[in-house]
């Protein structure tokens, strides 16, 4: 197998990551101390004391400026039941013996969480890389839940608020989306029928809510360009729940299937070329993966193009499920060219988990050739921006 290489980051990225680390591992450090105090505040009901929340803003600020927070109760766990289990033909027996015990044990509820604390990033890439890794070295609390960013919560929407004395059925709430295809947004208009008695910034304030609730933070930032609140009801509906399916929509739009592109083409000297590249694709998609790694992987079983057939093809498909099934929620695939007798491929990792190791030895035993390896710390995914680029620049994006 060839020599595995790598390459640091420049100082500057890792003085600013020591910087942040440092911070959140300050904020862990702290918790015990504001724990008790910001749980009673949710049991009561009542805002958080003022020096607990004080502490709580200055350490969070010392992590990322733009981090803001909120606590409340945790949501009610999921009953569960046939439909979410993995019944796939190839699962282990074990496996699904303990997922069929889970559905007879009480403890799932009696167990749950009953506190969640959750950052508010904003539309901060940095903040929201930064609350990720706040989440994932939360230590274990079985009171407590750790959100980094705010979700979309549909069991909200048919709630009822209070906003400046009034009390706002939001089951009785329409909005209309309008997609904008030339910047890759989407304009919502939220309508209720009280909107005629709230104030300017009440209204707004609903309408934003709305849209929190019926998307979730990450997709708020990623696709609505307006929010506006409506006076009158829209002429043609929307549920708010029918949003996230909008937005997927306008995914698909301006990429391809499920966030992913297929392109084919000849390069001079290589012949033929196949690319598969996900797209669109944000930092804020992926806000742990910053360890850039690139896999060479040459293929014996080609056809007249120099593409993989027969056992070569299998043979890819199979070190690509490995591999996927390795990483998990700790590393994904962005981007893999075919050609020319070896497939490259893109991927990112989690630099904390310790996944790359296990990640190596899945790549040792390829039976077609020497593999090459290379990673590199890479925040900012500028690997990934220049490979991708001049394949972007095709699709007009």
């Amino acid at each position: 197998m060839a020599l595995f290489r790598r390459r640091r980051s420049n100082d500057s990225t890792d003085s600013a990551a020591s910087a942040a680390t440092a911070a959140v591992t300050a904020f862990w450090d702290a918790w015990s101390s504001v724990r008790s105090a910001l749980a009673e505040s949710v049991d009561s009901d009542t805002p958080v004391p003022a020096e607990v929340s004080e502490k709580v803003t200055t350490l969070l600020r010392a992590i990322h400026p733009d981090l803001d927070w909120e606590v409340g109760k945790a949501p009610e766990p999921q009953s569960g039941g046939l439909d979410d289990m993995d019944l796939s033909t190839d699962i282990d027996p074990a496996k699904l013996l303990e997922q069929l015990a889970a559905l007879d044990d009480p403890s799932r509820f009696t167990n749950a969480p009953a506190y969640a604390m959750t950052l508010r990033p904003g539309a901060s890439e940095d903040a929201r890389v930064l609350s990720e890794r706040w989440s994932r070295s939360a230590p274990e609390d079985a009171q407590w839940i750790f959100r980094p960013v705010l979700p979309a919560d549909h069991d909200r929407l048919s709630t009822t608020v209070r906003w400046d004395d009034h009390e706002l059925d939001l089951s009785h709430v329409s909005v209309s989306m309008r997609v904008d295809q030339g910047n890759g947004r989407i304009d919502v208009g939220v309508y209720h029928p009280d909107n005629m008695f709230l104030s300017t910034e009440t209204r707004q304030a609903l309408a934003d809510h709305v849209t929190l609730l019926a998307l979730g933070e990450d997709e708020v930032v990623r696709w609505v360009g307006r929010v506006a609140p409506l006076d009158e009801r829209p002429l043609d509906p929307l549920s708010p729940t029918s949003m996230p399916a909008v937005a997927k929509q306008m995914g698909d739009l301006l990429g391809g299937t499920d966030g992913w592109v297929t392109l084919h083409g000849r390069l001079p000297l290589q012949g033929a070329v196949e690319i598969l590249l996900r797209h669109p694709v944000t930092r804020r998609d992926f806000p742990a993966l910053s360890l850039f790694v690139q896999v060479l992987a040459p293929y014996t079983h080609a056809d007249a193009d120099r593409l993989p057939q027969d056992t070569s093809t299998t043979a890819l498909a199979e070190l690509e499920a490995r591999i996927a099934g390795i990483l998990g929620d700790n590393g994904a695939l962005f981007m893999q060219q075919t050609g020319s007798g070896q497939r490259m491929y893109v991927y990112y990792l989690d630099p904390e988990s310790g996944v790359l190791p296990e990640f190596e030895t899945a790549l040792m035993d390829w039976p077609e050739g020497k593999i090459q390896l290379r990673t590199q710390l890479d925040p900012k995914w500028a690997q990934f921006d220049a490979a991708r680029r001049p394949y972007v620049r095709r699709l007009g994006r």
